[in-house]
């Protein structure tokens, strides 16, 4: 067995001293290639990749999680903060899924579940219970909370009134949350999620107003946005005014590239559009009461009345009895009786006439003014006629857009104050001609053609260089080396001589350098 080892051993020894130089450091660098190849493999192929399974952990939490994984056997890793473990990638779906079952990710807060574990509710006071209550109460809101999207943690404080039978419902105190909310990097709610959180906290307590909510941050107060009227942070609403007028200005402006364009090019067309809209929403009632126009203006008779009355009677004159006594007025006539009658008649009718009652509610998005600029490159507008049309196309635009605005919109206002035309040579045309002109193809067959220059350079080089280095091996050959010969002496004449050597240098170069040395070594 050892003569055997000897031998390979020996034949190896051989095989090495018959390699040359080069092939010595080719085998080398092959063997050492080999093996690093087989240790990076085996390092990749045998290491556990871990993946972040649990992040932003609390210290209760983080550690019933490891409690749970040391029990099982399963390794982890740990962040250097503790809030962040890291499970095998294999098995990360199986340990979520089995953590959030058995309910060990809480955020720090416990919810109702807390009443189904621990002692049993006998013998618990009623101060106990509350207490366990309202810490059960603030749990679940704060997972509620931290459940939507952007929150990273929360604390809630719920403060619930005392019942008593001596205080009305009026009288008693009311339920109140205090809540802070940290949010993720970057990330900032909108009033309708802020919206959200009040609902969600007025719904989850028991008469809880939302004014006696209070939600804030560690940068600002979150105030709801029907608290003040309305208009507490209400910043939806002017992005969504913004985002309207842009929207009108972008699809004016459509229309005047379409109409323009193809009459002096597009890209030879600037326009520029201003505008200004009233997003203020009205409503209005009006009662009106018509009569019918087929009945000389009068209702429909729903009711008519007609009272007539005749009475007789007689009326006393002013007189007395004649007579010649001592009371009595010598020569008073005596009073006289006339019978009369009167006769009276009244007729009542009730018309119905036509009650209107109209309901107006005025659109938010009203245009008040419109201003357009246009810059037109000066070749396309040569003569009066082309600016005419363009002018008159553009005053007649902004008149219909301005018909509902109450503005003066006739053709000395809109051509001084809301369009303008200019006629200017573009500084950047020809610039833009001519990167315009390198096409995509262009483009790919300049860096095809820089690679292939590029190669080019390389092969040359690598060429050059190793053909300097067959010329220091041959410098380096030893001096028994045969050189080839040239007989001259059954050469003639000189001239068949200096033939035979140009001929010799052109077609050999070396074999006739090799000749040269042979002649300065034997002078």
């Amino acid at each position: 067995m050892n003569e055997r080892i000897a031998q390979y051993q020996e034949r190896l020894k051989q095989f090495w001293g018959q390699m040359g130089r080069k092939q010595k450091i080719w085998l080398g660098a092959s063997i050492s290639g080999l093996l690093l190849t087989i240790i990076l493999l085996t390092i990749v192929f045998t290491r556990t990749e871990y993946e972040i399974a649990f992040q932003n952990l609390d210290s209760t939490d983080a550690a019933a999680i490891m409690t749970y994984l040391d029990s099982s056997g399963i390794p982890y890793e740990l962040s250097k903060n503790g809030k962040i473990i890291s499970v095998p990638s294999k098995d990360a779906s199986r340990i979520k899924v089995d953590v959030g079952s058995q309910g060990l990710v809480q955020n720090g807060s416990i919810g109702f579940e807390a009443f189904n574990s621990g002692s049993a509710s006998f013998g618990t006071t009623e101060n106990e219970f509350n207490v366990k209550y309202l810490n059960a109460l603030n749990g679940e809101i704060q997972q509620l909370l931290n459940a939507m999207q952007g929150v990273e943690r929360s604390k809630v404080l719920v403060s619930l009134p005392e019942k008593s039978v001596f205080l009305s419902a009026e009288d008693a105190e009311q339920a109140s949350a205090s809540i802070m909310l940290e949010f993720k990097a970057g990330y900032r709610p909108s009033q309708k999620e802020i919206d959200g959180y009040y609902n969600l906290v007025k719904t989850a307590v028991p008469k809880l107003a939302l004014k006696d909510i209070t939600i804030s941050s560690p940068q600002e107060v979150l105030a709801y946005s029907e608290a003040n009227g309305g208009i507490a942070g209400n910043t939806d609403a002017v992005e969504s005014q913004f985002q309207i007028q842009r929207k009108y200005e972008a699809e004016l402006k459509k229309n005047i590239q379409q109409f323009l364009g193809p009459i002096v090019g597009a890209d030879k067309l600037v326009i520029q559009i201003s505008s200004s809209m009233n997003f203020d929403k009205k409503q209005s009632q009006e009662m009106l009461v018509k009569p019918l126009d087929n009945n000389n203006n009068n209702g429909i008779i729903i009711s008519e009345e007609n009272n007539s009355s005749t009475s007789t009677g007689s009326t006393g004159a002013v007189g007395g009895i004649a007579g010649t006594g001592e009371t009595d007025v010598p020569g008073y006539e005596a009073a006289s009786t006339d019978g009369n009658s009167s006769e009276t008649s009244s007729q009542i009718r009730n018309y119905e006439v036509s009650r209107i009652n109209n309901n107006i509610i005025s659109g938010p998005y009203v245009l008040k003014d419109l201003s357009i600029s246009i810059g037109i490159e000066q070749s396309e507008m040569n003569d009066d006629a082309s600016k005419a049309m363009i002018m008159s196309y553009l005053t007649t635009l902004v008149r219909a857009q301005l018909a509902d605005s109450g503005q003066d919109v006739n053709d000395d206002v809109l051509m001084s104050k809301k369009v303008s035309l200019i006629a200017r040579p573009f500084s950047s045309h020809a610039s833009t001609s001519q990167t315009a002109g390198l096409s995509m193809p262009w483009i790919i067959g300049i860096g095809i053609a820089a690679l292939a220059l590029i190669g080019g350079l390389i092969v040359m080089l690598v060429r050059r260089r190793k053909k300097v280095e067959e010329e220091e091996i041959e410098l380096a050959a030893p001096a028994n080396v045969e050189y080839p010969t040239l007989d001259l002496e059954s050469v003639n004449n000189d001239s068949q001589a200096r033939k035979n050597l140009e001929t010799l240098a052109k077609r050999k170069p070396d074999e006739f350098v090799n000749l040269l040395r042979t002649w300065l070594v034997d002078e």
